[in-house]
């Protein structure tokens, strides 16, 4: 089961669960359809302020969640807020629900429930509170910088992605956690944790996706 599909990461995501044969049926929790078909994917389209209830019913073994927004993107604090931290832990508790025992989430490098930036201190209170939830087992990804091709244009980002390609090379030893990295290689690594059956929770940065 798989929220955020629509994202950076979650795209990536969907069509990796989709073409990998350990999986027999992928579920996209969305607020609308995906205009997309595939005799793998089921689709559960939902009111996400209803969480974790209208999950009831469902059931699955691994879940995935790739949400997340910019306080641009929200409008405001509170909507970031509601987005990045309830929706992930409210989706989190209707898979475990589902019967899902391991979970794997993407979070930020950095994130830190005593930050004083809101943005870390909201993925630090999201990471804290996923563990709270009994999974067999929890992966975080704390990537940093995410590249790809986004969907929408934001002539920042570009910027910034050019110039961290240039930087990534140089980023070594302590400075390798804050690399640039590939979406569909934070992709690929969340399945790998969630398929390696490691018990308890694990942290993984940018040097290690």
């Amino acid at each position: 089961m798989i929220s955020g599909a629509t994202g950076l990461v979650g795209e990536q995501l969907l069509n990796q669960l989709l073409s990998d044969p350990a999986y027999g049926k992928v579920i996209t929790v969305v607020r609308k359809p995906l205009e997309r078909i595939h005799e793998k994917l089921e689709q559960k389209v939902i009111d996400f302020s209803q969480l974790p209830a209208v999950l009831a019913g469902l059931k699955a073994d691994h879940g995935f969640c790739c949400l997340g927004t910019t306080l641009k993107t929200a409008g405001s604090k509170e909507k970031q807020y509601l987005i990045d931290h309830d929706y992930v832990v409210w989706f989190a508790q209707g898979c475990h629900n589902a019967g899902v025992s391991r979970f794997a989430v993407v979070s930020s490098i950095g994130a830190n429930a005593g930050s004083s930036n809101f943005y870390l201190r909201t993925k630090g209170e999201m990471e804290r509170d996923l563990q709270k939830i009994p999974f067999a087992g929890l992966h975080i990804l704390q990537p940093s910088f995410l590249l790809g091709e986004r969907k929408e244009f934001r002539s920042g980002e570009k910027i910034a992605i050019t110039i961290m390609k240039v930087l990534n090379p140089m980023m070594v030893g302590g400075l390798k956690k804050y690399r640039g990295v590939q979406a569909s290689a934070v992709a690929h690594r969340l399945i790998q944790e969630v398929l390696s059956e490691t018990v308890g929770v694990t942290i993984k940065h940018s040097d290690c996706i």
